[in-house]
């Protein structure tokens, strides 16, 4: 990787995996203006290493099935947002292409999603240290004192 594309290179955005659910906000311009589009769907393949990594997203619109292609340093991808865990066996689901209705959906790794939700959980509540003067100063007897 040369200097040029290392200092382009964005953090990786998101954890995800094979079978996940996620939801991809990117930047669309339309004539003068930017906006954000939601792409929501099931990763379907990762291909490549390092800055030319890129990943496969389908999703079932309408009746039809709609697959696009992100790269995954893309300046356009504004987040990652992970919907739900996928339970699969593959690497490449490309068999999700020739299912249709119910026999098209992927079982949801219950395990990886207790897991996302304590770290979301732990990440929203911090803990804050409680300060000694504090403590003793909320204590009944330092009260009954402050009274007299």
């Amino acid at each position: 990787m040369n200097m040029t594309t290392a200092a382009k290179a964005k953090p990786a955005a998101g954890t995800f995996s094979y079978g996940d659910q996620i939801k991809v906000h990117f930047k669309i311009k339309e004539g003068d203006s930017h906006r954000i589009q939601v792409f929501e769907g099931v990763v379907i393949r990762i291909k490549g290493s390092g800055v030319s990594r890129t990943f496969t997203v389908r999703k079932n619109s309408f009746g039809v099935g709609v697959e696009r292609i992100f790269p995954m340093k893309s300046p356009l991808i504004n987040k990652i947002e992970l919907v739900k865990s996928g339970k699969v066996r593959r690497a490449k689901l490309y068999y999700l292409r020739d299912l249709a209705g119910k026999s098209a959906r992927i079982t949801e790794d219950k395990f990886a999603a207790a897991g996302a939700a304590e770290g979301a959980a732990a990440e929203e509540a911090p803990l804050s240290p409680v300060e000694p003067e504090t403590a003793k100063s909320e204590t009944p007897a330092s009260a009954d004192a402050e009274k007299k």
